[in-house]
This record gives C-alpha cells, sequence and structure tokens, in this order.
C-alpha cells in the first residue's frame, strides 16, 4: 500500500513539473518596452495560481517574469 502512495505521489509531482515546463516553453514573449523575457499566463489566472510555487522559485534561480494576460 505505501509503494502504491508513493508512486502515484511521484507520477502526480511529474506530471505538475512536466505541464509546468510545457507552459512556460510555450508562452515566453520579449516584452519590446523593456526587453525582458517573460512567461505570459491565460487571463483566467488558474494556471498562474496552480504553478505559482514553481514560478517563485524559477524566477529566484533564472531571473524570468511572469505576467498573466498579454502586456498592452
Amino acid at each position: 500500500m505505501k509503494r502504491n502512495v508513493i508512486t502515484a505521489v511521484l507520477i502526480l509531482g511529474l506530471i505538475y513539473f512536466s505541464g509546468y515546463i510545457y507552459i512556460r516553453q510555450t508562452h515566453q514573449e520579449i516584452w519590446e518596452r523593456d526587453g525582458k523575457n517573460y512567461v505570459i499566463f491565460p487571463e483566467d489566472k488558474i494556471l498562474y495560481y496552480l504553478f505559482r510555487p514553481l514560478t517563485i522559485i524559477d524566477e529566484k534561480v533564472t531571473g524570468i517574469n511572469f505576467h498573466i494576460g498579454q502586456h498592452r
């Protein structure tokens, strides 16, 4: 039983991390105004808050910025 729980947690963690990497790689944009790289999350904010723990770490390590919705 314990081994099944550990396996399930590891699989869910891998899916979560893979989802974040996919969003990060496919939603990047360089904003012309400041020349910095941004990951643009959809305006509904669900994905932003779902992946918020990873964005905090990613921002500290890589310096990439995050934004909800397109820049205006």
